[in-house]
This record gives C-alpha cells, structure tokens and sequence, in this order.
C-alpha cells in the first residue's frame, strides 16, 4: 500500500499569547505597586522610604523583603531597628553599583539624625569591613598589616 503525502498541507502555527501575562511578572508588577504605596505613606519614617524608592528603581533583590517589612509597621525611625537599616545600606555601599552613592547619602542622614550616632557609625564599619572582607579577603588583609605596620613603626621612632 502506497501513502501519498499531500504537500499543500501545513502544520498550524500557534501565536504566541500577546495579552497574557506570566505569572512572574504579575507577582513583579504587584510588588511595584505595593513599593509605590509604601512610598506615598507618609507614616514611614523618609530613610526607609528613600531605601525603598532605591531598591525599587534598581530592581534590588531585597524589595520584597523590605517593602513586607514596611508594611508590617517594622521599618520605623526607632533606634532600635537602625541595625537592620544599617545592615542594608551597608550592604548596598558594598556592592559599588550606581545605588550605592545613594545608600551612602541615606546612611549620612540617619547619622546625622540619630541620638547616637557612634553606635550606628560603628556598626556600619563592622559591617562593611565583614562584607568587603568576603569580597576581598586578601586586600582586606594586607590592608591591615600596613596599617598595623605603620602603627608599630610610628612608635618606634
């Protein structure tokens, strides 16, 4: 038996569906919607926001993170949460990108405003010297031993 093949025939070609969102960026598109609320709420304090204004417009990982935090009433201007803050902006200094200018002008700020400004000065050190350290442990490293050496020899003379 003889199968003859009809060569005018086609195989349907399905469009792709334009109008359809994927689910992941209606989760994002959610997300920028709720960072858009916390911003226009006035109740959080302005370092949290502009943190949050920041990590929006770079797309930072920790947006949804920080925005459920804010959210929940946890971002406050308290000394008590400063920690976290610093931890975050100290994080977003590390990573030298374009936010990092900004980060670091946030953090002068809570500095500046706070009722003890050593205290959140030296966590940001230790903070920062922990994550430039795990970027860079060997620079970090003999980064020390000069400065150690210089100290050493300074009372020597």
């Amino acid at each position: 038996m003889i199968m003859t093949i009809h060569s005018s025939a086609r195989a349907r070609e399905q469009a792709p569906h334009v109008n359809r969102t994927t689910r992941t960026a209606t989760i994002i598109n959610a997300l920028k919607e709720r960072a858009q609320a916390v911003l226009n709420d006035k109740s959080i304090d302005p370092e949290s926001r502009a943190i949050i204004r920041y990590a929006l417009e770079t797309n930072d990982p920790w947006l949804a993170q920080l925005v459920r935090r804010a959210e929940a009433g946890k971002i406050e201007s308290n000394e008590e949460d400063s920690s976290e803050k610093i931890e975050a902006l100290a994080e977003i200094i590390c990573r030298a990108g374009d936010e990092s200018a900004a980060a670091l002008f946030v953090l002068m700020g809570t500095l500046q405003d706070s009722t003890e400004p050593k205290v959140i000065a030296n966590t940001a050190k230790h903070l920062a010297f922990t994550r430039c350290g795990e970027l860079n442990v060997y620079g970090m490293v003999d980064a020390q031993v000069a400065v150690v050496e210089g100290e050493l020899l300074a009372h020597m003379s």
